[in-house]
């Protein structure tokens, strides 16, 4: 029996970054929208801090365009930022996976992650599976035993990709499947396996992701 224990997540700037990202991706927030650091603050349920920390690093990513003392204004995103950002995503995700498996450190962390976000979905709980999704895969960041390689997928992390007109239930079911897959080829210490399902894994959200762009083209 695995002991429950709390879940490793993101720092708050990063997870502010993520909620921001997404919710550009998505045109939850759209181009020329003016963001204010107070009113994301409230919204998100943070401090200004985390907030300007988040704007400086989506600032440096293309997708907003800081005003001083004002917030930012959203410049948005196009199918080829989409695409390198998973490109670049899939990367470093793989490897991390990749590493882990071949490394053979202790995974039950990984498995406790996992058994818990099964146990939720068969519970029908699906709006708790995205802080779990996020913990996986942190949880092999950390894993992979490289400082610099944790950091970079820390910067780039976004959240659940889901497509448009998918339910959270078909997400999140679709999602512990491919995770349970990627610890099972981790657990075998099988390299390559672990490598190609985190790419198969991230470019699948990114093709989710992409279905918003169409959608606005329509």
């Amino acid at each position: 029996m695995l002991s429950l224990k709390p879940i490793e997540l993101l720092p708050a700037r990063e997870r502010v970054a993520s909620a921001l990202r997404k919710a550009i991706m998505s045109k939850e927030l759209r181009r020329d929208q003016e963001i204010s650091i107070e009113n994301m603050a409230e919204m998100l349920g943070v401090s200004a801090t985390p907030v300007r920390e988040a704007y400086q690093i989506l600032a440096q990513e293309g997708l907003i365009k800081l005003r001083p003392n004002k917030g930012a204004i959203v410049i948005g995103m196009s199918e080829q930022w989409v695409r390198d950002h998973y490109g670049v995503r899939s990367a470093l995700e793989a490897e991390a996976a990749r590493l882990v498996a071949e490394k053979g450190p202790d995974i039950s962390e990984l498995e406790h992650i996992v058994v818990r976000s099964g146990n939720l979905i068969e519970n029908g709980d699906y709006s708790a599976y995205a802080d779990l999704n996020q913990a996986f895969h942190v949880a092999i960041w950390k894993l992979s035993g490289n400082q610099k390689l944790q950091n970079m997928c820390s910067s780039l992390w976004n959240g659940l990709s889901m497509g448009y007109r998918v339910t959270v239930e078909e997400y999140a079911r679709l999602s512990i499947t491919e995770h349970i897959e990627i610890f099972n080829r981790i657990e075998c210490r099988d390299r390559m396996g672990a490598y190609e399902l985190m790419h198969h894994h991230i470019m699948r959200s990114m093709d989710d992701m992409l279905t918003h762009l169409a959608k606005e083209e329509d």
